[in-house]
């Protein structure tokens, strides 16, 4: 059986065991600090943050479950849309030959003749 901390025993913990509030944090939070991070361009936009926001939002009556739906289906459409316009552009961006120069030989000279003196006896 689970037994329930209050929120006094959580704080203690929290302090006490250094790096579990990582662990231990709310998927609101996460959800916030992503989508910053993706809105900033600093990380790409993941739907699932987004999705979890909404529902916070609708648990919380932030807003209502009607314009969650709206809302949810924008970011579906905009996803779809995102992903397919990468896909187009992947398959009509021009392709990059590998063009390498190549070095002009080093063709040697031949060494200049020189003529050899015959030695008389």
């Amino acid at each position: 059986m689970a037994t329930e901390l209050s929120s006094g025993a959580i704080s203690s913990i929290l302090e006490a065991v250094p790096g579990i509030a990582t662990v231990l944090r709310s998927p609101i939070a996460d959800a916030i600090v992503n989508l910053s991070r993706a809105a900033a361009g600093a990380i790409p936009f993941d739907p699932k943050d987004a999705h979890e926001l909404i529902r916070y939002a609708v648990r919380r009556g932030l807003i209502r479950s009607e314009e969650s739906d709206r809302v949810t289906a924008e970011i579906e459409t905009a996803g779809k849309a995102a992903r397919t316009a990468a896909r187009v552009a992947a398959k009509t961006a021009p392709k990059a030959k590998s063009v390498a120069k190549k070095k002009p030989s080093a063709k040697k000279k031949p060494a200049p003749k020189h003529p050899v003196a015959k030695k008389k006896k």
